[in-house]
């Protein structure tokens, strides 16, 4: 579980606070309206007591409160939670939109954990805490619905505030004290509710200081203390300022970060509010709440595509399939920022200075000390008396613990043996409630011991009535309170919050109570480094009544797990896609891929195929939801660039989407072509072939070999046709051969030296031959497929056409063209374009390329460019295929990138890794030179020993350039001469030849 940035005491005591009534006259509301805020509103940030306050026990021992905190609400006559439990539309959307905004920061460090084998690359939030989750644990916490088997949530004063301005102040006072006790006790409201009959009644008179008369005030109070004494009453003086004067000046605004926590009981679409002047502070609705069905339900709406197994990738071929939801995504109109009760521009306390920031504060700290806590007090020692005169023990229930406690126990019946009896009530003056209600008042005001000994009293009474859901608010504040208490006298008893939970959930069928009890079971069990129990108790309270709760249950089970001594990190990322799917069904899409990208640390690279599919493929979808293209674009690739084990039908839909995804990704912006991950290129097995293709032999005539395409590589072949042209060349070079020469290569393959610029003719074709492998169980259609290419020019014979000028030099390049099929460069580069390449399932498949340059300069062969779509159908193997038809197909590139051989000469480069070029794509376009091809006549294909055979052999010069000097080498040179007609000639002809 994360951690958090209260303790855990801190988070209990906050979790129960005393609870303060408002009511206000019409004068009173206007006066704090100037400020933007309402009565209760102006007192939240100064609710939390900096010093500590004293009250005595029934044992008259003094006892210290600390970090004491008040709750302070207007009066709401109508619940904003149904007491039967189940969350209603109003407060599910509330709870969905508090974790809505509250996303992980952007851009933060992160803190990489190493557990095992594994290093978790995780937000830095984590270290500290999951913003969301105590946002949402604090607003679930706050909008508690009263229940009338605990009183920790009934209002044990009222507030009536009247402004100094009314004309006779004391008559408003005593309205709203008899409207005070007409909602308590005419029956006529059931909310809310109230601790004891006896409310404590505090008036406050508020002061206007830029505005009334402060002599007047100050008589009014005078009056008020004689009336209802000095500890019953207070003179608040605010607005001490205009609010012209305090645009001027900036002051702390410390609203703001209570105000998005409004309770329901203004949150509520129509609130019943006693004070005529009703704030209403409605939440602006928004799609992404929290759901638990495809459909609408309770009034939520959530999205279909989501209402799916968490394993389930796919929809079935004969239902709609989930590129139709991605569809419907992509039309979507951006959904509307989320409002709060009050709008994020508006400034609060504009009328305030520092001085009345104290004086407010000032105000809580007198009412607590000398108001409050005397009355809590007071109806502590009460209750006491009471049960020890009903009881006939002795006069102090704290020192008869020990006797109550001391005999034997009542046997605990488990909960399949106790009856249904959770409609039981008992009547407010019963003695069962009153124990309970001193043990509420003692627990609010920190005497946890005393507390402990009434809810274990309480607890047993209530067992043996058989008031199951009593039994089980008394044993959950027990055990909080065993907790609490000083020192840890006892052990915390995690059975009790496991019976209270089973009791809430299977007997009274109360999931809000149950919850409360699991997040205040899980903290005391995390505090003490107890995760496996508490990520066990969080896990049970998963269900399908609330995705969101059940989302970030499994969240905190998760990071349970990880913080365990011996971190459980697949545990972990099992529960963060648990998590992730039910952050999905919840509308909660950012969180859902948080946890998504977190689980898919742990699950890469590991050999689970099948899981990174899943999670890849869910990212995807989450992020073109979340209009993340990019995000989307990559989590598809890997889908489709591994091994994949799914099936063909799977393939297919994955291949859909991806086309689907990326077709948006490029029509947004359209400014390069994006790489392509489909179909697989081999870049090291290109083969590049230089010159035309030979022409074939015609009658008798028998053409020589030549290097070819068609035809494997042979090394000792080669060797000794280079062997031959070096005796060429020392021959013409009178036998020596220039250090600049280089061998004449027809075909460059992987195998052949390309630490050197081949040659190319200009006006002879270059053919790319690129190996194509299909890894998917489905075929491919590749369309429009040809070379990306760049050329420099060299030679400036005639006017170029500007571009990018490189140097001296003009670079061009076909990319921009590329872009758009059947456009291209064919005055510098004539490129030639393959209309179709189909691809099988698994198939390898040979493409063969051409390029004829037309300039001489320096070429750089890139890569390819095609159009990419699938069939329409899986099991469609068929060509004709309708899937351009249907618009699947996106226009994209591959680059061929060739590793040379590795280096080995030096020292450095046998002690590193370094690799030489390859430079087979990069030909140097040269002026055009003879190009010579040979036919034989009557050439024998056998010789006896010592025969001698005419034959007759053709030179024939195929290009425009003369060709002169011809000369021939043999391995075997005594084995053949030229003859002619003219002795002459033979003599030259063999001349040449020696």
């Amino acid at each position: 579980m994360a951690q958090c940035v209260q303790s855990v005491q801190e988070f209990i005591q906050d979790s129960f606070v005393p609870m303060v009534a408002v009511l206000c006259s019409e004068d009173a509301e206007k006066l704090t309206r100037k400020n933007n805020l309402n009565f209760s509103e102006l007192l939240r940030p100064f609710c939390r007591l900096t010093s500590e306050g004293h009250m005595r026990d029934p044992n008259n021992q003094v006892q210290v409160v600390k970090n004491l905190r008040i709750s302070v609400n207007n009066v709401v006559t109508r619940p904003s939670v149904p007491a039967s439990g189940v969350p209603g539309h109003a407060h599910r959307r509330l709870l969905s939109e508090v974790v809505l905004t509250c996303q992980p920061a952007e851009g933060g460090v992160a803190n990489v954990i190493t557990a095992g084998d594994y290093d978790l690359n995780i937000s830095a939030t984590w270290n500290a805490t999951t913003p969301w989750f105590e946002a949402y644990r604090e607003s679930f916490l706050q909008s508690m619905p009263a229940s009338d088997h605990e009183f920790l949530n009934h209002y044990l004063a009222c507030l009536l505030v009247v402004s100094s301005s009314e004309a006779v102040p004391v008559e408003k006072f005593l309205k709203l004290s008899q409207e005070q006790h007409r909602i308590q006790h005419s029956g006529e409201y059931t909310n809310p509710k109230w601790f004891i009959p006896n409310t404590l009644k505090y008036y406050v008179l508020l002061h206007d200081m830029s505005q009334g008369d402060e002599q007047r005030a100050d008589s009014v109070y005078e009056d008020m203390k004689q009336r209802y004494g000095a500890q019953g009453c207070y003179l608040l003086k605010v607005n001490s300022r205009t609010a012209a004067a305090g645009a001027d000046e900036q002051i702390p605004d410390p609203w703001s970060q209570y105000l998005h926590k409004n309770s329901l009981q203004s949150q509520d679409p129509a609130p019943v509010v006693v004070n005529n002047t009703a704030v209403e502070n409605n939440v602006g609705g928004t799609s992404e709440v929290d759901g638990h069905d495809s459909e609408e339900k309770d009034g939520v709406l959530v999205n279909s595509l989501d209402n799916t197994h968490p394993l389930q990738l796919d929809t079935p071929s004969d239902t709609p399939g989930s590129l139709d939801a991605l569809r419907a995504v992509a039309v979507e109109t951006k959904p509307p920022p989320i409002a709060t009760g009050v709008a994020a521009a508006t400034s609060h306390g504009a009328c305030l200075t520092l001085n009345d920031h104290d004086r407010i504060r000032l105000f809580i700290q007198e009412f607590t000390f000398r108001g409050l806590l005397p009355h809590i007090e007071k109806n502590i020692r009460q209750l006491n008396d009471q049960l020890v005169s009903r009881k006939g023990l002795s006069r102090s229930l704290f020192s008869a613990t020990k006797k109550w406690f001391g005999g034997g126990k009542v046997p605990e019946k488990s909960i399949a043996e106790l009856k249904n009896t959770s409609g039981l009530l008992y009547p407010p003056e019963a003695p069962e409630l009153q124990i309970r209600k001193m043990a509420d008042l003692c627990f609010l005001v920190q005497l946890y011991d005393l507390a402990y000994s009434c809810y274990h009293t309480a607890k047993k009474d209530f067992l043996s009535d058989q008031a199951m859901l009593y039994a089980a608010g008394a044993l959950e504040m027990a055990a909080v309170s065993a907790f609490l208490q000083v020192g840890a006298p006892r052990p915390y008893p995690a059975h009790y919050m496991d019976t209270a939970i089973q009791t809430y959930r299977d007997v009274s069928k109360n999931m809000i109570l149950a919850e409360r009890c699991a997040l205040l079971s899980a903290e005391v069990l995390k505090s003490q480094a107890k995760y496996s129990d508490a990520a066990t108790l969080l896990i049970k309270m998963t269900s399908e009544d609330s995705d969101l709760r059940s989302a970030l249950l499994l969240e905190q089970a998760a990071h349970c797990f990880i913080n365990m001594r011996n971190p459980m990190v697949r545990k972990f990322a099992f529960h963060m896609i648990l998590a992730g799917h039910r952050f999905s069904k919840a509308g909660q899409k950012r969180h859902a891929l948080r946890c998504y990208c977190q689980a898919m640390q742990v699950y890469k690279g590991k050999g689970w195929s099948l899981a990174e599919d899943h999670i890849n493929f869910t990212i995807g979808r989450q992020s073109f939801t979340l209009r993340q293209p990019e995000n989307a674009v990559t989590a598809f690739r890997h889908i489709l660039t591994n091994d994949s084990q799914q099936t063909s039908t799977q393939q297919g839909a994955f291949l859909r989407e991806y086309l689907y995804v990326y077709k948006n990704v490029t029509g947004a912006c359209e400014v390069a072509l994006p790489q392509l991950p489909l179909p697989c290129i081999n870049s090291s097995a290109t083969r590049v072939y230089f010159g035309h293709e030979r022409r074939l032999a015609e009658g008798e005539k028998q053409a020589a070999t030549h290097v070819s395409l068609d035809q494997e590589f042979d090394r000792d072949l080669a060797a000794m046709w280079q062997d031959l042209e070096e005796q060429v060349v020392a021959a013409a070079k009178r036998g020596v051969v220039p250090a600049t020469f280089q061998p004449t290569q027809c075909c460059l393959n992987s195998q052949t030296d390309n630490l050197r610029f081949p040659l190319a003719v200009v006006e002879e074709p270059i053919i790319v031959e690129v190996v194509f492998r299909n890894p998917l169980k489905v075929p491919l259609v590749l369309s429009d497929l040809s070379l990306l290419w760049k050329f420099t020019l060299k030679d400036f014979n005639r006017p170029q056409p500007q571009e990018d000028s490189v140097g001296d030099a003009v670079a061009i390049s076909n990319e921009k063209e590329a872009s758009v099929p059947r456009v291209r460069k064919d005055d510098v580069i004539a490129t030639e374009v393959i209309p179709e390449f189909y691809l099988s399932p698994e198939e390898t498949k040979l493409a063969r390329l051409k390029l004829l340059p037309h300039q001489t300069g320096q070429l750089n062969i890139l890569g390819l460019v095609y159009n990419l779509a699938s069939t329409s159908s899986t099991g469609d193997t068929t060509i004709n295929s309708p899937s351009a038809a249907e618009g699947t197909s996106v226009r994209g590139r591959q680059d061929l990138e060739i590793q040379g051989p590795r280096l080995n000469q030096t020292k450095e480069e046998k002690t590193s890794v370094s690799h030489g070029p390859d430079r087979r794509l990069d030909p140097t376009i040269t002026p055009p030179m003879p190009l010579l091809e040979v036919f034989f006549l009557q050439f024998p294909t056998a010789l006896l020993c010592g025969e001698i055979r005419k034959a007759y052999v053709e030179f024939c010069n195929v290009s425009r350039v003369t060709l002169c000097g011809l000369r021939v080498a043999s391995t075997h040179p005594d084995f053949f001469t030229f003859g002619s007609s003219s002795l002459y000639d033979t003599h030259y002809i063999l001349k040449s030849h020696i």
